[in-house]
């Protein structure tokens, strides 16, 4: 813990270009999930807290490929970005500034090589995106493209070695953390013209889309979006595994990533109807109060 500057000290990042490049993506991030770093900063480790910034600002970098402009002009662009990485990480090298944090950390967390690779090929799987007829297709989402995202930062959480038991528990996770991202921004991803409830269970609710997307506050409407939240929370308390499953000095870190989601949870229970007119999340008082408890924990561990 402590300032920035030290944090690049302790993960060993001493070339003055590199430091800016991390830094650079320190500020970006930031921009995007100013929580998220804060909590990494007050929960990890130091010499951890740049990796994670920088595998972080990879994520994001690759998704935005995807989410912005015509989508013909999206595939030549991330065709070229996953051609641009695949040789960064074959080789070790680049002259993308945008990409020298990532092949350090790589260089530092080897493990990281592969989850890199595989998010790449699994973040097509958002290109044509538009909705699922049935929780299976929610399912091999998850397995394609949700769990891939997730492991380029959870790898870095993790154990040492193997960690075949710890990605088992990550998939339990993140199927959570998923669908109450989905049940959360449903609003927002209808105006996008995408419908991430699985159609199956519209039908089995005798729900319409139109009825989401007119925002119809009927029994149905709430009783479907009460049933997803139930699915979050009763995989989200399996979830809890992971914690064991991280080294002591993570596990303040992880912790936070679930109670942020429980509260989200809560927060969209509290009141489903505005589900169909806005995002949900935690209040930032509730946030705070999980952060400084972490904050607490963590500094026992990190003694």
């Amino acid at each position: 813990m402590g300032s920035w500057e030290s944090a690049l000290d302790a993960a060993g990042i001493n070339d003055p270009g590199l430091r800016e490049d991390y830094g650079r993506q320190r500020r970006q991030v930031t921009r995007y999930k100013r929580e998220a770093v804060l909590a990494a900063r007050l929960l990890l480790p130091a010499p951890l807290v740049p990796h994670v910034i920088a595998a972080t600002a990879f994520m994001h970098r690759t998704d935005g490929l995807l989410d912005s402009g015509p989508l013909d002009g999206r595939k030549a662009a991330y065709a070229r970005w996953e051609q641009e990485v695949a040789d960064g990480l074959a080789t070790g090298g680049t002259d993308n500034p945008e990409l020298r944090p990532l092949l350090n950390t790589v260089a530092a967390h080897p493990a990281l090589h592969g989850r890199a690779l595989e998010h790449l090929a699994g973040a097509l799987a958002d290109l044509d995106f538009a909705g699922f007829a049935t929780e299976a297709d929610y399912q091999r989402y998850v397995d394609a493209y949700s769990l891939p995202a997730f492991m380029v930062v959870a790898t870095l959480l993790g154990p040492d070695g193997d960690q075949t038991a710890y990605r088992a528990s990550c998939r339990t996770f993140i199927d959570a953390g998923q669908r109450l991202d989905f049940v959360s921004d449903l609003a927002e991803d209808l105006a996008d013209g995408r419908l991430t409830i699985p159609e199956q269970s519209l039908e089995r609710h005798g729900v319409s889309r139109a009825d989401l997307e007119q925002a119809r506050d009927l029994p149905a409407v709430r009783a479907m979006i009460t049933e997803q939240l139930d699915l979050v929370d009763h995989t989200l308390t399996e979830g809890r595994a992971v914690v064991a499953l991280v080294p002591p000095a993570h596990r303040p870190m992880v912790r936070c990533m679930i109670g942020l989601d429980e509260l989200t949870s809560a927060a969209a229970r509290a009141d489903v109807p505005a589900l169909l007119h806005r995002s949900a999340g935690p209040s930032r008082p509730a946030a705070l109060r999980l952060l400084g408890r972490e904050y607490l924990r963590a500094r026992r561990a990190h003694r």
